[in-house]
């Protein structure tokens, strides 16, 4: 039978970041995490999510061998934004074995249970701010940047555990041959009426990065309000994921729109720089993953949308139409060859209609499951 141990020391915690390297050891498709960005993310007095919330990671041992992983969260930023009282695991893997699987989630669950909380929802990294989600279509190919990828058992696990479906996260893949060229046709007469307007689309300014950072997140924090299951991001949290974006965003794909000199809207793509992680082993960018990290990023080939936002009150006035058109013809210009737009809510019509529109294709799925505690 396997034995669950909860993590308590700093010593435990490569063990933790370095088992699924050990798991997808075969996987062709599999492509490492950072170690120092996973290591850093779950340290207390690293990342700025440990400022408000609580995190207990656990650990599966067989026969004296790492077999699973988990953590229990009490995001207290969550549960205060949607008067809930929610908890959530995340940071899930395991052996194909439901024993294991079982005694992972049951620790889980009786810690969140501690705290009082009344649902486990899950898997979510910390929160739908970061990578989430379980993949349950689309198991032929890896997962782009900040994308979670797992075997297709845990499907099964989870609901052999009684957790139900929450919500469907899409990914659409965009082909240069299949994209709708309406965006890119009307970006000069559409730029033309909103400059009228007095709203102009450019470029992010890296240079003063630290205070586009700021007008992006009150976009970021208003754009987002009424999805389901978002949580505000504190300042501290985003201006640390905004420098860890920063290393390889690619200034040409990250777009603002601003309205008088107040940011209004903003589109983020960054490359997918998996395409290089995948062959970096266990997620080492030293003494040789950060040459080929430097040496491989100019043949990537394809991006990812990781968010496209427009305050309510300019919206369908032709900004996000002007990002689209910008971002495809930037991209034909780098010879990107397709796209990956993920993650959306498969409730959310208007983005999904969007991206339909280009002639983008659903071809992964990504599922938040929950269980009353």
């Amino acid at each position: 039978m396997p034995v669950v141990v909860p993590l308590h020391k700093k010593k435990d915690l490569k063990a933790f970041v370095d088992f699924p390297h050990l798991l997808y050891k075969y996987d062709p498709c599999y492509v490492p995490e950072l170690y120092v960005a996973q290591k850093h993310m779950l340290l207390p007095d690293r990342h700025p999510f440990h400022d408000h919330s609580d995190v207990q990671l656990f650990l599966a041992y067989q026969n004296n061998k790492v077999v699973g992983r988990i953590a229990a969260i009490h995001n207290r930023n969550h549960n205060h934004f949607n008067q809930s009282n929610d908890g959530c695991f995340g940071f899930f893997e395991v052996i194909e074995d439901y024993t294991v699987a079982e005694a992972l989630l049951s620790a889980a669950l009786s810690w969140l249970k501690a705290q009082g909380l009344e649902t486990m929802m899950g898997p979510l990294n910390f929160s739908t701010n970061e990578s989430c989600g379980i993949l349950i279509q689309g198991f032929d190919s890896p997962p782009v940047t900040l994308m979670s990828y797992n075997p297709p058992y845990y499907l099964q696990f989870l609901e052999t555990f009684g957790m139900t479906k929450k919500v469907d996260l899409w990914a659409y893949l965009l082909q240069e041959e299949q994209l709708q060229d309406k965006s890119t046709k009307l970006l000069k007469p559409l730029e033309a009426r909103l400059n009228n307007k007095a709203i102009i689309i450019r470029k992010v300014n890296l240079k003063n990065f630290d205070k586009e950072v700021e007008g992006i997140l009150h976009v970021y924090n208003s754009a987002w309000s009424k999805n389901l299951g978002f949580v505000p991001m504190t300042e501290k949290e985003f201006k640390y994921m905004a420098q860890e974006m920063k290393r390889i965003i690619d200034d040409d794909f990250c777009l603002v729109a601003e309205h008088e000199g107040k940011m209004v809207g903003f589109a983020l793509c960054v490359p997918d720089v998996n395409e290089v992680l995948i062959k970096v082993k266990k997620g080492r960018l030293f003494p040789f993953g950060l040459f080929k990290l430097l040496y491989h990023r100019k043949n990537i080939k394809k991006l990812r949308v990781v968010a496209l936002g427009v305050l309510e009150q300019y919206r369908k006035i032709g900004i996000e139409a002007c990002f689209y058109g910008r971002i495809i013809l930037k991209g034909r210009e780098k010879n990107i060859r397709m796209a990956e737009a993920s993650w959306v809510l498969e409730n959310n019509e208007m983005m999904n209609l969007a991206a339909k529109k280009m002639g983008g294709k659903v071809y992964k799925k990504y599922r938040i499951y929950q269980k009353a505690i």
